[in-house]
């Protein structure tokens, strides 16, 4: 697809860049960033050919945060609406809650939880408000030495969007969480690596190498259907009451697999040579 705001490669190896392209604006979020981004991870980056996909930024910056200097509401919100929880639920993709009533970073952060593949985040600079939170959503995120992050909402009287409340205890703990939301401060590299926000820092010119070297770890080599459904379940079962939900799930999992591509895995293995998966990840079986 043709895209105005982002930039999209894939490599031999199936690994994707997506780079958010407005450079000169540090790649501020504005509403067609918001459309690009969602149709990406539902359209392109669901295309078997791509096995992961790294998420960096043009120039010195990451994502600045929301384009604020947009006429009217600046999330694109219809303020002429009083929605209710229960509204919202039953018509969620009608109008006007659709596009004027949904937060349009958590419609992109649905987009890449959903996505059956790795998504690594190389945050290259400054990475504020949803350039924050959008990470979230990634699986993994890298930072330069130069990059800051920050949970700004509250110096703007808003809340954290993007499913941010879902996202941020999971990875780094509530009482972080809290911290870092209540602050609303500028955090550095350190601060975030120590917080156990991101993986690792990197110098400037060593993210992209060690994002795309660790990307490629994941899917050489690697049953795009096993590593879908691993994604799936770590993230529901982290969630789920009790073991026994993870059990039902991983037991129609295991069984799939075995049939598919374990069973190339399993002859591989014993006749030591690489495994020539055949699975593709556009056709997970159904295990909930």
């Amino acid at each position: 697809m043709t895209y105005t705001t982002i930039r999209w490669s894939v490599d031999p190896d199936g690994v994707a860049t997506l780079t958010l392209d407005r450079p000169d604006a540090l790649n501020a979020f504005d509403l067609t960033m918001a459309r690009e981004l969602e149709r990406c991870f539902l359209t392109d980056a669901r295309d078997d050919a791509v096995r992961a996909v790294v998420v960096t930024g043009a120039g010195r910056a990451f994502c600045a945060g929301m384009d604020l200097s947009a006429e009217g509401n600046v999330f694109g919100l219809d303020e002429s609406v009083r929605p209710t929880p229960e509204e919202l639920r039953a018509h969620l993709t009608e109008p006007p809650y659709q596009d004027g009533v949904r937060d349009t970073g958590g419609r992109v952060t649905l987009a890449i939880h959903a996505l059956p593949k790795p998504v690594i985040a190389a945050i290259n600079g400054p990475a504020v408000g949803i350039g924050a939170t959008m990470t979230l959503a990634m699986d993994l995120r890298l930072a330069s030495t130069r990059a800051r992050v920050g949970f700004v909402f509250g110096r703007l009287g808003i809340v954290p969007e993007a499913a941010s409340s879902w996202f941020l205890p999971r990875i780094v703990g509530i009482q972080q969480a809290l911290e870092w939301v209540y602050s609303a401060e500028i955090l550095d590299a350190e601060a975030a690596l120590t917080g156990r926000l991101v993986r690792s820092v990197h110098e400037p010119d060593d993210l992209l190498p060690a994002a795309y070297a660790l990307a490629r770890s994941f899917v050489v080599d690697r049953s795009p259907v096993a590593l879908g459904l691993a994604k799936r379940l770590l993230y529901r079962n982290s969630a789920v009451a009790d073991p026994l939900e993870a059990h039902l799930s991983d037991s129609l999992a295991m069984y799939y697999t075995s049939i598919g591509d374990g069973k190339e895995g399993v002859s591989a293995f014993l006749e030591k040579r690489r495994p020539d998966f055949s699975g593709r990840a556009s056709e997970l079986p159904t295990i909930w």
